[in-house]
């Protein structure tokens, strides 16, 4: 081994309490094990001394060696090394050869990699499956299937990536019928396709697999809570949760998290504090810490969330940059702005989501310069704003009273950024018109929705009329208030204080017997802010 290749790869040498080994089997075992644990130029620096130990490196070793260059694209090394496999004579060996491969996919493309592979002169079904994910991988799915029929032996890791590589790309009816002609089945098999469908959407199909199943593992009833999740199906979710025996961290995240997605903050916090005191084996993690936050951010419980915070802190856990944004999210809904952007600005990384937060913590607090300000440092970054960003920057807007700029927001949505503004966008802008008093043109917007309004938007345009006393236009988002949320008793008491305003008691007092004679109930205030 020639001064220059020598000190290529010494460049990756730590220094490290002197050792050796006796033998290339143990040399090889520490390089796997550093290497294991994703510390690749550990792995390169044993490699190293056991050259320099005098030791000859086995077919194991340098396939190791070649896995960690691949990890941290060390080319230059990668390549030192291949000249060296020859040397040694191991360039008809399967493993080496085959991390070969798989370095080259990484770093060159797949067309040098199939060339590394289609020279081997041995070749099993391990490198042939090895390949097979590299092209799935790279994401080039028909080579992938032609490599597929090509193989002269599959076995069931042969299979199980093909399919997987069809069920990702969503393409779950070609997945389907090579599931179907399937000589064995595993887990893997089944979750594969499961998962195929959640991602799809199609959670029926994906129930369907499930109830097939000849047996289940927690994978596959994890995989369905998720599945439930993304759907809103609460109440589906949690009976797949009590059908497991042993619930593990992983099915107590899925669980809790399901609760904080789909409005059940409550719920949430209630699971984890059961998780806490029915498996004591099980201690939560930055998911779980994550989901709870959010739960406390919903409810505006500070109270709580700081205990989460203070617990975060005793279990050694650093907070990384995205428990770090879910407290952002609570302190900014809660009153503690100061707290929400020392947080923001001791961010390592700040992202899409770090930045939406920060923009509607500004907005609901009072500080609509600095919301823009974010706005515009985020796109100054190449950040591109979506649709939760700007319900963020049109809060800023309404709660500034800033109707000029709040409309020009609101136009940029689809002519400058190209997203379509939802239902929750036009509930903001009605609001912040309706509350300055252009009732008729918030009415006129609402007519030309590109969808069907929700309650939201005809409460926001009630209120307003109430605020200005606009009997016809309160008449009409009434109307369609009760059609939309019959029981909800806020909106016939806006409809009956309008009345009373403007003198009209009659009809205010029919409204009070509907309420009385439907014993209607008030839903339970709930501010963002908890008075502790």
């Amino acid at each position: 081994m020639g001064w220059t290749a020598k000190r290529a790869l010494c460049t990756y040498h730590c220094r490290f309490s002197s050792f050796s080994f006796s033998s290339s089997s143990s040399w090889t075992q520490a390089i796997r094990s550093a290497n294991d644990l994703g510390r690749s130029r550990r792995a390169l620096s044993l490699y190293v001394d056991m050259l320099r130990s005098g030791c000859r490196p086995d077919p194991f070793a340098i396939a190791v060696a070649l896995k960690a260059c691949a990890r941290i694209s060390a080319k230059f090394v990668a390549v030192t090394i291949h000249g060296q496999l020859h040397k040694l004579g191991f360039h008809s060996h399967i493993y080496p050869q085959t991390s070969l491969a798989d370095l080259y996919s990484k770093i060159d493309g797949m067309e040098a990699a199939r060339k590394v592979f289609n020279g081997m002169p041995v070749k099993n079904v391990v490198s042939w499956n090895s390949i097979l994910s590299m092209y799935l991988r790279a994401g080039e799915l028909e080579a992938a299937r032609r490599l597929f029929d090509e193989m002269p032996v599959r076995d069931i890791v042969s299979w199980n990536s093909i399919i997987s590589g069809y069920a990702k790309a969503g393409d779950m009816d070609s997945a389907a019928e090579l599931f179907d002609c399937m000589p064995e089945r595993n887990f893997a098999s089944w979750n594969g396709m499961i998962s195929g469908y959640i991602n799809r959407g199609d959670i029926g199909m994906a129930r369907e697999l499930f109830d097939e199943m000849p047996i289940r593992n927690n994978v596959s009833l994890i995989a369905m809570i998720s599945g439930y999740t993304k759907c809103g199906d609460v109440v589906s979710a949690r009976k797949i949760f009590d059908q497991m025996e042993k619930k593990d961290l992983y099915a107590w995240n899925a669980m809790i998290a399901c609760y904080a997605q789909n409005g059940c903050p409550r719920e949430a916090i209630q699971s984890f504090n059961r998780m806490r005191k029915l498996d004591s084996g099980v201690e939560p993690d930055e998911m779980t810490f994550s989901s709870v936050i959010s739960a406390c951010s919903h409810l505006g419980n500070l109270r709580f969330g700081l205990w989460i915070e203070e617990y975060i802190r005793l279990m050694g856990i650093e907070l990384d940059d995205h428990l770090s944004t879910a407290l952002i999210d609570l302190y900014s809904k809660c009153g503690g702005i100061d707290r929400a952007l020392e947080l923001f600005g001791e961010l390592r990384k700040r992202d899409l989501v770090s930045y939406s937060a920060m923009i509607l913590g500004c907005g609901i607090n009072g500080r609509a310069n600095e919301s823009v300000r974010l706005f515009q440092e985020m796109l100054d970054e190449k950040i591109s704003p979506n649709a939760v960003t700007f319900v963020g920057l049109l809060t800023t807007y309404n709660h500034a009273g800033l109707i000029e700029e709040g409309r020009k927001c609101f136009a940029s949505m689809s002519k400058k950024h190209k997203i379509a503004p939802t239902a929750d966008h036009y509930a903001i802008i009605v609001d912040l018109l309706g509350r300055s008093g252009r009732l008729e043109e918030a009415y006129q917007l609402i007519r030309k929705m590109p969808m069907q309004p929700h309650v939201g938007v005809w409460g926001a345009l009630l209120l307003a009329s109430r605020l200005h006393g606009n009997i016809e236009l309160g008449e009409i988002a009434a109307r369609n208030c009760f059609k939309l949320a019959p029981k909800e008793i806020g909106y016939y008491v806006l409809l009956a204080s309008l009345y009373a305003e403007a003198g009209k008691w009659d009809k205010a007092k029919k409204l009070r017997k509907i309420i009385e004679g439907e014993r209607l109930n008030k839903t339970q205030g709930c501010s963002w802010v908890e008075l502790i």
